[in-house]
């Protein structure tokens, strides 16, 4: 989810849901290293729960990085090995890694040594042509030798040749169960399924074969959908806010954001389909879309797209 789940989208879903672990963009070790840390790094504590998804393939940088996130308060560290995209595989990490689990075990141990977060793996079922359960059960076994106990797996392989990401997210047909064979044969490992789930009811009938699922595009276009989470899996029934409440809550911090020269576009992006399916909600987009990204927008251009499916 690069340049999805920063800090604002992260804000805006724990409005709708208390529980719903979030995980960030994925942040390289260069990045944390040598960059801005800040920038990167920063969140606010009402995220919690909240994951560092890390990419990066250099053991000893991985430590370090997940001995700063520790320091930093995150609640788990997860590395990404199922980004697909050029510039992932120039670095060495992402999807590419599936070809190596030696280096993915030395990483987790490198980690799991300097601190007591959960270290997770976010990966595919397999790669090019390197895509049978054979494949997938040998790099699992090496990984959660070296310490890893909860493996997210993307029920898509990836072909690092001749496909983009975006078509990498589609193209490969999903298998599932090749993650419920996982877990069948695994069941002291945590295994969380991922992949082209839309609905509460496909989650629960994936739960009935692993231990969690992980909700991306889906939540993103559509996040009222975590509206009913807290209550369904959690136990948690307080009362949730409709969509108009989340935007009153929301004005705040979007007041405060811009006072720190944030451009309204920057937050704005993130909130498209709170309306989605509901009357009014393509002339909310319209709004905010056309007039968020002007020099100067502001809190009326949210009032102004507010007003749309108010009427």
């Amino acid at each position: 989810m690069l340049d999805w789940t920063d800090r604002h989208e992260r804000h805006f879903l724990r409005l709708i849901s208390r529980h719903a672990l979030l995980y960030t963009e994925m942040v390289t070790t260069g990045a944390i290293l040598f960059g801005d840390r800040e920038r990167h790094l920063a969140f606010n504590e009402t995220e919690h729960p909240l994951a560092l998804q890390l990419g990066g393939s250099d053991p000893q940088a991985m430590a370090e990085c997940a001995r700063i996130a520790t320091d930093y308060g995150y609640d788990e560290i997860n590395i990404n090995v199922g980004c697909p995209s050029d510039r992932v595989q120039n670095g060495a990490f992402g999807a590419c890694l599936m070809a190596t689990p030696e280096v993915v075990a030395d990483c987790v141990a490198a980690m799991k040594a300097v601190t007591p977060l959960p270290v997770t793996v976010k990966h595919r079922i397999g790669i090019d042509d390197q895509d049978d359960y054979e494949h997938l059960e040998q790099f699992v076994g090496m990984v959660a030798a070296a310490g890893c106990e909860t493996f997210i797996v993307h029920a898509r392989k990836a072909w690092l040749k001749g496909l983009s990401p975006k078509q990498n997210r589609d193209i490969p047909p999903l298998n599932y169960e090749r993650a419920y064979l996982l877990k069948q044969e695994h069941p002291e490992l945590e295994i969380i399924i991922n992949g082209g789930i839309k609905t509460l009811e496909e989650c629960d009938h994936h739960l009935r074969h692993v231990d969690g699922v992980m909700l991306g595009r889906e939540i993103y276009h559509n996040p009222f959908l975590l509206a009913e989470v807290d209550s369904r899996y959690y136990d948690d029934h307080h009362p949730v806010p409709d969509r108009h409440q989340i935007v009153a809550q929301l004005l705040p911090y979007i007041e405060e954001q811009l006072g720190k020269d944030i451009y309204l576009s920057h937050i704005t992006r993130h909130i498209l389909g709170l309306f989605h399916g509901q009357p009014g909600a393509r002339s909310w987009r319209r709004v905010l879309s056309e007039r968020a990204p002007r020099p100067g927008a502001g809190l009326e251009v949210v009032e102004a797209a507010w007003q749309e499916v108010c009427r």
